[in-house]
């Protein structure tokens, strides 16, 4: 007995396995700041200005269709659809965007819904990028972007925006981050495969101009190179600007893949729908890394964002539209939360589009020393402490950036402003309390 007991634990020893499992394409992305940054703010904070999603609820419209899809008579919604969109979903997103962009799609092969803008991101990078390529990605940056074109086989080509400071003691404004057409030019090579582009960006919130969006789209036309156009917030614009597609500009609608979601147009993060609107000859690529991965999205949500797409159509333009209202809103909570950070001195960089909002704070420097030799960028440990220390939360700058820069613009923290009126309150009573805190003797 005993020696079959010996038997059995040196057989266990010996079956455990040694071999390294982990695929190489998976190397240095394992590490991801939502999930540390999501548990700190579970875990300590009284109000979360840091992931960017709304507290408020969809409009009304949207969660009554909802409703009907999931309670009517038609109960294949809650069944399997079309594999690349749900059929009435394709066709409102077609006619919604043929109008946007002055031609006619075919929903079938010029539309695919997605599980979130995030899976149309995957399919991109999976469908297009191979060993070898470069794909240029303009810092700051959506965090996922480097660690997708990683795994792609790609190498990602970091070229920065750069801060110019703002006349007559002005707010910095998003506009105030600009490229350097030289800087940028000398990014492509005939090694590059695609640029990504994200107007309005996240997280400073900047609107790509007509003229900087120019000098992307002659560069790629000149280089034969694709853009993966990344334009989730695209109704979320303020203070009169215009967000411009750059798949309508000269010789771009054939390389351009655009992204966008239902859960920021609709203010529905959780329900995970997205879509890519481009040319058959690059979404045929796509469709086939959809069906080999997720396959399908959910039917019911399909459903009830072809509804409320279908009623943003009929009222396109006019005052009672979803996509009018919602900026108007947004616009008065970020003027609000700007006024709050400047009366603090947390400077904040006025957006011109997006939920989010940048603050520097290099004058509350004082209360979270600096650690000499730290490999951790200072706004990183700033925003811990801040979550641990003050109750709230928000999202380092650096995170943003890549690793060999991210120590380059280590004095800001994003905020996200798209919340209800009674969080952003909560979030001013903190900061005017610190800052009470600061002043006292």
């Amino acid at each position: 007995e005993i020696f079959k007991l010996t038997s059995f634990l040196s057989l266990s020893l010996q079956a455990k396995m040694s071999r390294s499992v982990q695929a190489q394409r998976l190397e240095g992305t394992d590490k991801n700041i939502w999930v540390e940054f999501v548990k700190l703010a579970a875990t300590y904070s009284t109000v979360n200005l840091g992931q960017g999603f709304p507290d408020f609820p969809p409009p009304d419209f949207l969660k009554e269709a909802f409703v009907r899809a999931l309670s009517g008579e038609n109960h294949m919604l809650h069944q399997y659809t079309r594999a690349f969109g749900h059929p009435p979903l394709v066709k409102i997103l077609a006619q919604f965007f043929g109008k946007l962009l002055g031609r006619d799609l075919d929903p079938m092969t010029n539309v695919m819904v997605t599980v979130g803008a995030y899976q149309a991101l995957f399919c991109c990078f999976q469908a297009f990028v191979e060993e070898g390529d470069e794909v240029i990605i303009i810092e700051p940056f959506f965090d996922c972007y480097e660690p997708m074109v990683k795994m792609a086989g790609g190498t990602p080509v970091f070229v920065p925006l750069r801060p110019k400071a703002p006349k007559d003691g002005k707010l910095m404004s998003s506009a105030d981050w600009q490229l350097d057409p030289a800087e940028l030019a000398s990014k492509f090579s005939e090694r590059t495969k695609a640029i990504i582009l994200n107007s309005p960006n996240n997280p400073l919130g900047k609107v790509f101009s007509r003229g900087e969006l120019e000098l992307i789209a002659d560069l790629c036309v000149k280089h034969d190179v694709l853009c993966i156009s990344d334009e989730v917030y695209e109704w979320l614009v303020y203070d009169g600007k215009e967000h411009i597609r750059i798949a309508s500009l000269r010789g771009m609608w054939d390389r351009t893949v655009i992204i966008g979601s239902a859960g920021k147009t609709f203010s529905a993060t959780g329900w995970k729908v997205g879509w890519t609107v481009g040319p058959n000859r690059l979404l045929q690529h796509l469709r086939t890394v959809h069906q080999n991965s997720v396959y399908h999205c959910a039917t019911v949500a399909q459903e009830a964002v072809a509804q409320g797409f279908q009623r943003e159509l009929e009222l396109y333009g006019k005052p009672d539209s979803y996509f009018v209202q919602l900026p108007k809103e947004l616009q008065r909570k970020r003027d609000w939360l700007v006024q709050s950070l400047d009366a603090v001195g947390m400077n904040p960089i006025v957006p011109e589009g997006t939920y989010f909002l940048v603050a520097d704070i290099s004058k509350f420097k004082s209360d979270v020393p600096d650690v000499p030799d730290s490999d951790e960028p200072y706004d990183s440990r700033f925003a811990k402490w801040m979550v641990k220390n003050k109750g709230l939360a928000a999202i380092p700058l650096s995170a943003f950036y890549s690793g060999a820069h991210k120590n380059n613009y280590n004095h800001f923290i994003r905020f996200c402003f798209a919340k209800e009126e009674a969080t952003l309150k909560a979030a001013n009573d903190i900061l005017q309390k610190w800052k009470q805190e600061k002043n006292s003797p």
